[in-house]
């Protein structure tokens, strides 16, 4: 999933932004060491974090329908993942770094999600979109200074790019089959337990064997005094 999302923005930046040119698209860590090497004209697309967003999860179970209409499967629903890209221009004249920002940043104002036609894999096959914003302000836990910091590199000026890619769950839960007139639900009321059976074995027997309190008492008799 991750590598789709590489390949996709790899595709938008060298097709739709840089529009061609001889600029070097790389995934990189922007260390010091890294950027000594440089020697070509480079932007760099450097994964930093990965996280859940969680504004997008719900919960519940979505239906899958046949030709007909008909529930087949239900599925759990997608949960959506923030893959945040620290974008970074690499060039020998900060005007000239300055400009391949400028071109991206345009570039990826243009949509709010990734284009299909740079989809490929299993984003390609999925019928959701994949959002993503640009130069957003940074989470409250996180600043941009700090990532530099865990890099050892010198602060310079970049993007923020945040990707938000669907993962589908594996899980499927099978519908059972569609109720019909012919063999429609039917219920059945049958006391099989120890009450029950008390019950039962008491209207057998009778009034004979009810208790004495409620039997019925035999009249007195009275004697009449002459």
């Amino acid at each position: 999933m991750i590598h789709e999302v590489d390949a996709a923005l790899r595709a938008l930046v060298k097709d739709d932004a840089l529009g061609g040119t001889q600029v070097s698209v790389v995934f990189d860590a922007p260390t010091r060491d890294w950027a000594a090497k440089v020697n070509a004209p480079t932007v760099n697309l450097y994964l930093y974090d990965i996280r859940e967003d969680m504004r997008r999860r719900s919960r519940g179970l979505s239906n899958e329908y046949d030709a007909r209409g008909t529930v087949v499967a239900r599925h759990r629903p997608p949960r959506y993942f923030k893959l945040s890209y620290l974008i970074t221009a690499w060039t020998r004249r900060p005007e000239d770094e300055h400009r391949l920002l400028s071109s991206l940043l345009l570039c990826l104002l243009e949509s709010d999600a990734m284009p299909t036609h740079h989809l490929t894999g299993s984003l390609a096959e999925l019928p959701l979109p994949v959002p993503m914003t640009i130069a957003l302000p940074p989470p409250e836990d996180r600043s941009f200074s700090d990532v530099w910091s865990a890099l050892g590199g010198e602060l310079k000026p970049s993007l923020d790019l945040v990707v938000s890619v669907p993962l589908v769950g594996t899980g499927v839960v099978p519908a059972a089959p569609p109720v019909t007139e012919e063999g429609g639900l039917r219920l059945g009321l049958e006391d099989t337990g120890r009450a029950g059976q008390g019950r039962t074995a008491a209207r057998e027997a009778g009034p004979a064997d009810e208790p004495a309190a409620r039997r019925p008492r035999p009249a007195r008799s009275r004697r009449v005094r002459e």
